[in-house]
């Protein structure tokens, strides 16, 4: 395993430049205007999967966006690992919030990211994260250094609710059976303090719509004698939190997930800097549910917050209209116990029984999934501890993440296996957000780190 570090120094320009025209491809799975670039990113993957070593690799049809299989089975008889990891990316808007295009992937020096960092949309999320682990096989079966199984499965639509992975994963439990699945989705603390995500909160998203008027009107002639959607709309949002920012609809709270005093203190070890927060994202001051810090509303809490909100006229000049409908786009971001379905049921009585007379209200769910908690006491948690010690010299922090990945609770009610999350990103990455990146070094570090989980699981199971 010495030989890693030069293994990647030999072939560090490739590595990133394959990374580079891996991001150029603008794979947007919520937006069809994309499909055949989602398409095309599925097929630069099988390629990538069979040149980095895998004896067998497929295109799974779904009834969305297909899967990419690969795997390299060297004895039944040794652990077999399962790689997840997604091709498709969000949306880039807004697009001149950019400073450079989106899918013209450009390196800079930044003050974290010192060597650089590839700025694209996807860099971060999930590209670059998951070609890390492509990467990493290349290394193991070129050097004959892979010490088990391997399988990957690389979805296109993680982005978008993963619904043809919850088709086909029911559908090939065998081919998809596994000792632990791997995942680099997520983040770190810092570059000099490695953190192994243990938490994930679940996901409710929905999109409500508030109808009027049966036309839009000229607000001189019927304002103030007919409801206004968007004043409608933004008085129900309003009334969703109370003044502690607590969340008001009824039965909201009832299985949530209460930590004990003991385990918010040891959550509180974990460094962090409340001035840096608050610079690195040019507020004055923090936010959220009172009697909570910083890091526990993002992570320990549920959350509602509106992501998306729209109607009338938004273009250049006057036009004055009272609109005929309404729109908002809603995420509520849960923590373990609180089933995704139960909430959203919840959020669309509730938001339906508080609209006023001389409105319609219509609420439609997207999607959403379950939270998941992974113990820091089993083999697997061990080796990817043990293998951030081998290249960071420090053991990480185990960390709950406000993230969510709703796929992860169904590996585990179907595949019967538990998760591993092992994120070499960045909070400053700016994933989701205009200038998305993500460093040259945790790129590179996550390629050397990776085989020494598998090392060490090998060992250890």
């Amino acid at each position: 395993m010495d030989t890693v570090k030069k293994y990647i120094a030999t072939h560090k320009d490739r590595f990133i430049n394959e990374l580079i025209q891996l991001l150029k491809i603008p794979s947007i799975s919520a937006d069809t205007a994309y499909s055949q670039d989602v398409l095309n990113t599925a097929d630069v993957i099988m390629k990538a999967l069979t040149d980095a070593g895998c004896d067998n690799v497929e295109l799974c049809e779904t009834p969305g966006y297909p899967i990419v299989y690969g795997e390299k089975i060297i004895d039944p008889k040794l652990p077999t690992v399962l790689v997840y990891g997604h091709y498709d990316v969000q949306p880039a808007d807004p697009i001149d919030l950019w400073d450079s295009p989106p899918f013209e992937p450009v390196i800079k020096n930044t003050d974290i990211h010192p060597e650089g960092a590839i700025f694209a949309r996807g860099a971060c999320d999930d590209k670059g994260q998951m070609y890390m682990h492509v990467k990493a096989l290349e290394y193991m079966t070129s050097t004959g250094n892979l010490p088990c199984n391997v399988k990957f499965m690389i979805e296109g639509e993680e982005e978008v609710g993963s619904e043809s992975l919850a088709w086909f994963v029911p559908r090939n439990v065998d081919k998809l059976a596994n000792d632990v699945i791997l995942i680099s989705d997520t983040g770190m603390i810092a570059n000099d303090i490695p953190s192994i995500t243990t938490g994930l909160r679940g996901l409710s998203y929905v999109e409500v719509e508030v109808t009027g008027p049966n036309r839009d009107l000229h607000s001189g002639l019927y304002g103030g004698a007919v409801a206004n959607p968007i004043n409608i709309l933004t008085k129900m949002i309003s009334s969703l939190h109370d003044d502690d920012n607590h969340i008001t609809i009824p039965g909201f709270y009832d299985n949530v997930e209460e930590l004990s005093k003991e385990e918010r203190e040891e959550m509180a070890k974990a460094p962090f800097s409340l001035k840096a927060y608050k610079d690195a994202l040019a507020i004055n001051d923090v936010y959220g549910e009172r009697g909570y810090s910083t890091n526990e509303r993002n992570s320990i809490r549920p959350t509602l917050d509106v992501n998306g909100i729209w109607g009338g006229y938004t273009g250049e000049g006057a036009k004055t209209v009272i609109p005929s409908k309404a729109y908002a786009k809603i995420s509520m971001r849960l923590v373990p116990n609180q089933d995704w379905e139960d909430i959203t049921e919840l959020f669309k009585n509730h938001f339906e029984s508080i609209a006023p007379n001389g409105v319609t209200v219509k609420v439609t769910p997207h999607h959403g999934g379950q939270g998941y908690v992974t113990p820091i006491n089993n083999i697997a948690y061990q080796a990817a501890s043990k293998a951030y010690e081998e290249t960071f010299d420090v053991t990480p922090i185990p960390q709950r993440s406000g993230g969510s990945i709703p796929i992860v609770s169904l590996f585990e009610k179907e595949l019967k296996s538990k998760t591993i999350l092992m994120g070499f990103g960045l909070n400053s990455d700016a994933i989701h957000s205009p200038n998305e990146h993500f460093g040259v070094w945790n790129y590179l570090k996550g390629i050397e780190t990776i085989p020494y989980f598998y090392k060490y699981f090998t060992e250890l199971s």
